[in-house]
């Protein structure tokens, strides 16, 4: 892999990652841009003990523009995009309008309640261009160009985690308009947030109960008994099981887990994350035959904190949700998830695994 690191016009980052076969890149950026956004703030929620992102900036990011104006491809024919070189295999950069920033100033808010507590939005949101085809999708990339995307996450998850006050780092991918995405090229986002999140901090903290009363790793124990009972795997490789959970709380929900554990990409050998794309790309695929068309979901990486005494803990881990229920239906969180957290689903977790492991013959 060939990794070149420049900044786009208003300073922020951008990091080609490229065969090394690849030509080099075009790395100056002629466009004039407003500056970056740094008010972003965070506000503690003391009944949930939960950490709340504002960024009212992000109101005015660029929304569902044609093709010809899209900001993620290439820079060519004088039209100069977010990515100045006229290609790449894949490239991060920050974003231009981020949820967290690392010059976060929006800290103090006057006249909130004396429990709330306010801080600057400090982290690091990046978006990651998987391929420079606008018409592509993840699943449709080649096994070794999905490899390169997964070194590209290894390389942010180890450089975000590295920085100041950074506490846990989430690559994800958001895919299709019912998801809420509003660029339609192929692409994914991490965000380096400077807390543990509220779904790891119940996931690790239960693990950490777990092992204090058995000696054993929860999210272990649950992949030996997907395994064992192989009802609800989907596919299985040398070094990767993947698996619908057995209380699944999405209409299509699929679990990936690395047979061995480790804590994080980083930690991933060059066998795992080459068998990884080859599983990963077999999966996609069964997720878009299920209706016959591309499937939302959102791809959501679960790996260890930076820094946190429940890191020891962690199993990585990758879940694949979406909200398509049937052909022409989506699930809506209604009464009961929205008010409770208490999901519904109208779909058996075995029935979709048969459903899934029939869509690769």
């Amino acid at each position: 892999m060939k990794r070149t690191a420049s900044h786009l016009a208003d300073g922020r980052e951008i990091i080609y990652f490229d065969y090394d076969s690849s030509p080099a890149r075009e790395l100056s950026d002629p466009r004039t841009l407003d500056p970056v956004s740094t008010a972003s703030q965070m506000r503690h929620d003391p009944v949930l003990d939960e950490w709340v992102i504002l960024a009212s900036h992000r109101q005015n990011r660029t929304y569902h523009p044609p093709t010809t104006d899209c900001p993620l491809c290439p820079s060519r024919d004088g039209r100069h995009t977010e990515i100045p070189s006229s290609d790449y295999d894949v490239a991060v950069f920050e974003n231009r309008f981020p949820s967290l920033s690392m010059h976060a100033v929006g800290g103090f808010v006057d006249g909130l309640p004396p429990l709330v507590e306010s801080r600057p939005g400090i982290g690091r949101c990046e978006v990651v261009c998987f391929t420079s085809d606008h018409d592509a999708a993840f699943a449709t990339l080649k096994p070794a160009h999905a490899r390169l995307v997964v070194d590209a996450w290894a390389d942010r998850t180890a450089a975000l985690g590295a920085l100041p006050g950074v506490a846990q780092v989430f690559p994800f991918e958001n895919r299709g308009e019912a998801i809420g995405v509003t660029l339609g090229h192929p692409h994914g986002q991490i965000y380096a947030y400077p807390f543990v999140t509220p779904r790891s901090r119940q996931m690790l903290g239960n693990a950490r109960t777990f092992f204090e009363r058995t000696g054993q790793n929860l999210f272990a124990e649950v992949l030996a008994g997907e395994r064992s009972s192989g009802a609800r795997v989907v596919v299985s490789s040398t070094h990767w099981t993947a698996f619908v959970p057995a209380a699944a709380r999405w209409p299509v929900e699929v679990h990936v887990y690395p047979n061995r554990r480790v804590l994080d990409i980083p930690s991933l050998t060059d066998t795992e994350r080459d068998d990884f794309a080859e599983l990963y790309l077999d999966v996609l695929r069964r997720l878009d035959a299920l209706y016959g068309r591309p499937l939302p979901y959102v791809a959501a990486w679960h790996q260890a904190p930076v820094a946190d005494p429940l890191r020891e803990h962690a199993y990585l881990h990758l879940q694949v949700s979406s909200i398509q229920r049937s052909p022409d239906k989506l699930k809506y969180l209604a009464g009961s998830e929205t008010g409770m957290g208490a999901f519904i689903t109208d779909v058996l977790p075995e029935d979709v695994a048969e459903r899934l492991r029939a869509a690769g013959s």
